[in-house]
């Protein structure tokens, strides 16, 4: 526990990019729904209702966040190494349960054990990288966590689409992530060392005065800046629900699968690596500004979506929205950051994490049931709408 002290993102720098890896690897592990999870409920499960649809992403949701909550918490009491090894075991089922799923339900509850995967595993890497970086590296740390996890997601979605489009949709793309996932645990348990000391070295360490009850209301709106980031964080991730879901559908009848992974996929990679100078940038101009043109931006993308067609328009629009997810996503992990004292940062981190992936199945209650009752199009509306009024609350709120 106390091998690892010096901070410092060159200092530990074999560490700090095994922990890209990681996070790489969870994004590859999420990354397997991305595309060809929509077209198996309706090409093979026959799924009429997209309240029904959209119910594995409300499982994942609603695991998730509370995972992000409570994980936080227990690894500033048990140390962050033994929760990621955990989240590694939990992911084991997922991609068996989809091979070997007879109706829908088990996909559902595949997504529940997703959800514990990535609360667990994202939520450990990325408080590992702050824990290693320090106040002055945080926003490139939060960027370099960002830009491996959505990489990995951009190339899991490509290369599903791929194995799927070649050998069909079950059940080789997700052997393929079952491979992944036995790597990343082994990696985890053999190379994977603590990083929890570094937040008892931190020059800002010492009595906080926050338990974690305080620390939630301070994260979900007593500090208005914390506030901002949280709303912004909840609304943003209707975005992604429109990516994983709605995109291949609304593309489906356009585009075969291995095009829709490419469509998919260019949202990913635009996001990841842009992640990587927006980081550093955040560092030196601040956070707040790239936060409210990455929530228009995103809006403006998925407007484009819904009023073009085409191949490479929908890539074009598609990248939009990918650029707009690098201007705020890693800008508002590293605002908490800032915003937070070391000793109850991961808490912190924790409680952000929360609000954000409440999202992912507040989004999916909401997307679906526009679908059903107005149509696909509708929800790309809904979706511009809320991405436009948030950014307006950021800018409105949020103290840079």
């Amino acid at each position: 526990m106390t091998e690892l002290r010096t901070p410092g993102i060159r200092a530990n720098l074999s560490q700090f990019f095994l922990q890209v890896l990681l996070v790489f690897f969870v994004g590859v592990t999420v990354g397997l729904e991305r595309n060809i999870v929509p077209i198996l409920a309706k090409e093979e499960f026959h799924v009429g209702s997209f309240s029904v649809l959209f119910s594995f992403i409300v499982s994942f949701g609603i695991v998730k966040a509370l995972l992000n909550l409570s994980s936080g918490a227990w690894s500033e009491r048990w140390g962050r190494k033994p929760f990621l090894i955990l989240g590694w075991i939990a992911a084991i089922p997922v991609p068996l349960m989809i091979i070997w799923a007879e109706s829908w339900l088990w996909v559902t509850i595949a997504n529940i054990f997703l959800g514990i995967n990535q609360g667990l595993t994202w939520t450990m890497t990325q408080t590992s990288k702050l824990d290693m970086a320090g106040g002055r590296e945080m926003g490139i740390a939060a960027s370099l966590d960002e830009w491996g996890g959505y990489f990995g997601v951009a190339v899991a979605t490509i290369v599903t689409g791929y194995l799927a489009a070649v050998f069909g949709i079950r059940p080789v793309p997700f052997y393929f992530g079952l491979a992944v996932i036995v790597v990343a645990l082994l990696v985890s348990i053999v190379f994977v060392k603590e990083t929890l000391p570094y937040t008892y070295i931190s020059p800002a360490s010492g009595t906080s005065g926050f338990g974690f009850l305080s620390v939630v209301k301070q994260v979900s709106w007593k500090d208005k800046s914390m506030f901002a980031c949280s709303q912004a964080g909840l609304i943003e991730k209707f975005v992604d629900v429109m990516v994983w879901v709605a995109f291949p559908l609304f593309f489906f009848g356009s585009l075969n699968v291995d095009r829709i992974g490419v469509v998919v996929g260019a949202y990913g990679l635009s996001w990841g690596f842009l992640q990587l100078l927006v980081g550093p940038v955040s560092d030196r101009i601040g956070r707040k500004w790239l936060i409210v043109a990455g929530m228009w931006i995103c809006g403006l993308g998925i407007l484009l979506t819904a009023i073009g067609s085409g191949f490479y328009f929908w890539m074009l629009t598609s990248a939009i929205t990918g650029i707009g997810m690098a201007l705020l996503y890693p800008t508002l992990i590293a605002a908490i950051g800032d915003f937070s004292h070391p000793a109850w940062r991961a808490s912190a981190l924790g409680v952000y994490r929360m609000w954000r992936d409440s999202g992912y199945a507040l989004g999916a209650l909401v997307i679906s049931m526009s679908m059903d009752i107005f149509g696909v199009t509708s929800s790309f509306y809904i979706t511009a709408c809320l991405m436009i009024v948030s950014g307006a609350v950021v800018a409105g709120t949020m103290r840079d």
